[in-house]
């Protein structure tokens, strides 16, 4: 509670815009390895200090609420995108039993803070039901009964299925969703994959691709994604995108982007995962215009084929 102790992640972070952190749900499914599951929660091995760690809905609530976050995200189980449908419906059945037990603990310390309200940090749920339609509707059904949520998150997509099931299972989904309610479709931040997810109504997203690709030499263009430590940048003195106004694009040039990823200077990590973030973010806003003046279909599909157009460069 060290976050807590100093005010918060807002103050903590020096960031006074909205916070939503995961519920540890995800986690429960890359750990695999080192984790076990069962009805009252989740137990692992830390992978940096190889202690045991035990989280519970109630523990998950508890932990983002000593955050400060905006928006607290209900534990729930995934299941990998191959799963087979017993195992879905297993991990289905026990998000919507942990759900219950975190709108508890999320409303009884709601009450012990009296000046804080429930209306500083919301709680949303998160659908799971893989990529098994009915137990999609099955679920969405179950969470609305069980509360009157602010929002609603998608789980379970981009765990290993492919990414036309997934259109897939938004499409059928989304036109079953309550009007109104932001819709968070969990993990997905490829730039096709979003523009496809906004097309199909989703509305918000989080995931590690920007950062993870731009570490990796992955600068994301509007002609598709862009390999740094490719010889062709070596004496290039253009910037990354020149449509981009991030600090990369506005200083930097792609050969010296190449030099410090061949001379594995960290700067260059750091200055790709900015662009790529940078990249996405202005992306949505114009997905946003183009949904308020009714040209975000024809827009869509354009701008996916010319960033299918190249391939890597």
């Amino acid at each position: 509670y060290r976050v807590a102790a100093l005010r918060g992640l807002p103050r903590f972070m020096a960031w006074d815009r909205p916070l939503l952190p995961d519920s540890g749900g995800f986690q429960v499914f890359s750990l695999k390895a080192f984790r076990r599951v069962d009805d009252d929660g989740v137990e692992f091995t830390s992978h940096v200090d190889g202690g045991l760690r035990r989280l519970t809905p109630e523990r998950a609530v508890e932990i983002q609420w000593a955050l400060g976050a905006d928006v607290a995200m209900a534990l729930d189980h995934v299941a990998p995108g191959q799963a087979e449908r017993g195992d879905v419906e297993a991990a289905l059945t026990r998000t919507l039993r942990w759900l219950e037990r975190c709108a508890t603990r999320h409303q009884a310390l709601a009450g012990e803070a009296p000046g804080r309200g429930r209306e500083v940090q919301a709680l949303w749920p998160i659908l799971q039901g893989g990529t098994h339609l009915d137990l999609r509707r099955q679920a969405l059904a179950a969470t609305l009964e069980a509360g009157a949520w602010t929002g609603l998150a998608v789980g379970g997509l981009a765990v290993g299925e492919p990414n036309h099931t997934m259109y897939t299972v938004l499409e059928r989904l989304g036109a079953s969703l309550p009007a109104g309610l932001p819709r968070y479709l969990m993990g997905v931040g490829f730039p096709e994959d979003l523009l496809h997810a906004v097309a199909r109504g989703m509305d918000l997203f989080d995931c590690v691709a920007p950062t993870r690709n731009g570490r990796n030499g992955s600068a994301y263009t509007p002609d598709g994604p862009v390999n740094m430590r490719n010889a062709a940048h070596r004496r290039d003195p253009r910037p990354l995108d020149e449509t981009c106004d991030c600090e990369t694009c506005r200083t930097y040039s792609r050969g010296y982007l190449r030099h410090l990823f061949m001379a594995d200077e960290l700067l260059g990590l750091r200055l790709l995962s900015l662009h790529n973030v940078r990249f996405l973010v202005r992306l949505l806003a114009q997905a946003r215009e183009r949904v308020l003046d009714g040209t975000f279909a024809g827009w869509h599909q354009d701008w996916i084929t010319r960033y299918r157009a190249r391939g890597a460069a």
